[in-house]
Order: C-alpha cells, then structure tokens, then sequence
C-alpha cells in the first residue's frame, strides 16, 4: 500500500422487520426495527470510541437515501462531527416485482422468473428492476467515481447487502455467478483498501462493537444457508 492508498469502511444497515421475515426490500424503503435501531447506536458508540481513541476517523461519511441506511449512517456521521451526504448511487439491487414478497411468493406467483433468477444468471433483468451484472456495474462505477474525486482518503459507505457483496466481489474477483462464501452482516464494519492499481480486503464482517442480544439472528456466516448457493434468493442480504 502507498500513501495514495484510498480506505473504504463499508457498513450494512440495521436490521428491519423485512430482513427478519426475508421479504425482498431493494429499494422499497423500509425503517429500521427496534433491533436495527439499536444496532445503529451500538455502532455509533464504536465510532465514537474510536474518534476519542485516534481522532478523526473518517474525511467523508455517504449512505444510500433509502431510510434503513440514513438511520444506520447519522449516528456515525454525529460521532465523527461530518455532514451525512446521502446518494441515490449507494442504493440496493432493484428487485422490481420481487419487492414486498418472500421467496415462495415469487415462485407461486413468477416461477418464469423465480426460475431465471435461480439460474444465476447476472444478465437476467427481474422485470421492473435490474439484472446483477446492471447493479454490479452501477455500484463499481461508483466506487470507481469516488477513488478517483477523494484518493487517499478514508470513506465511510453506508449501504446494503447487496451493494458490500459488489463491492467484495470487485476486490476480489469472484465472478457474478459464483455463490458467496462471506458474510453480510447488518450493521457490521467491512474495510477495503485501493492503491490506484489494486483492491484488498482488510477486514469483513466486524460486529465486535455488537453485544450478543444485538447480532444478526440469522449469522449469515459462511456455511449457514444464506452464506451457501442458496444466497441468490436470501433476502436477508438486501
């Protein structure tokens, strides 16, 4: 790493209802349950440990518009003194006439489409929304925009689960089609680095500042089902 060397702290919203029910959200915008409320707080107090600790933490702090994300981001925004910029650009996949229903409700109502996006195919579009390959070159274009205006600082992206697995895939190279084998946890910490040439991982899936009674119920760690091939219809990630 170089002193240009550009950190992106990558943090997933809270929990909401959807997400513990597995409805599809993309960009349905959902507010966050008394869990993910408390799982924002949690996450500010670390960040205001950490600014007590090294001093300034973050230059910029950006979330996504859609509110699950706002609520997760303003108390690191308030720990760290900085303006909360929020982007349309950080949004979720949009799952189109996926979004408000559960898995078996898209199959019992699209099994065309259901089945499609089985597939993995990152080329399929879900009717009124976007195909992966679309979201993922939205989400790298963006990021792509951002090293480039603030290289060698420190971004703080408050997103969604799909946009940390772009973000995962495009430091690593893990094709589109392949399953995950990461977590995308809510409200935890995932830290990127980019030189000007390459992408590497720091760290992924921090929920350390997390007390146990506020940790994802599901874990969504490699090997449990949402972590397996079965990702592509676990909504727990978006």
């Amino acid at each position: 790493m170089t002193g240009t060397t550009t950190t992106l702290t990558l943090i997933r919203h809270g929990e909401t209802d959807w997400n513990r029910v597995k409805r599809i959200q993309g960009h349905t915008d959902i507010a966050l349950s008394t869990q993910g409320e408390r799982q924002a707080v949690l996450l500010g107090e670390r960040v205001a440990r950490e600014v007590a600790a090294h001093g300034r933490v973050f230059d910029h702090v950006l979330t996504s518009d859609l509110q699950r994300a706002v609520q997760t981001a303003a108390p690191v925004a308030q720990a760290c003194g900085l303006p909360l910029v929020r982007t349309a650009n950080l949004r979720e996949r949009h799952y189109g006439i996926f979004e408000t229903h559960v898995p078996d409700e898209i199959q019992a109502a699209y099994p065309q489409d259901y089945s499609r996006w089985q597939s993995r195919d990152p080329d399929f579009v879900i009717p009124g929304g976007e195909s992966t390959r679309g979201f993922y070159t939205r989400i790298t274009d963006f990021v792509a925009q951002l090293v480039r205006e603030h290289a060698g600082q420190h971004l703080a992206l408050v997103a969604h689960g799909g946009v940390l697995d772009c973000c995962y895939r495009l430091a690593t190279g893990l094709a589109l089609s392949e399953p995950r084998a990461y977590p995308l946890l809510n409200a935890s910490v995932n830290r990127l680095a980019y030189d000007g040439e390459r992408w590497q991982v720091l760290s992924w899936g921090d929920v350390t500042h997390l007390d146990d009674a506020a940790r994802d119920e599901s874990n969504d760690t490699p090997g449990s089902v949402s972590a397996s091939a079965s990702d592509r219809v676990d909504p727990r990630v978006v």
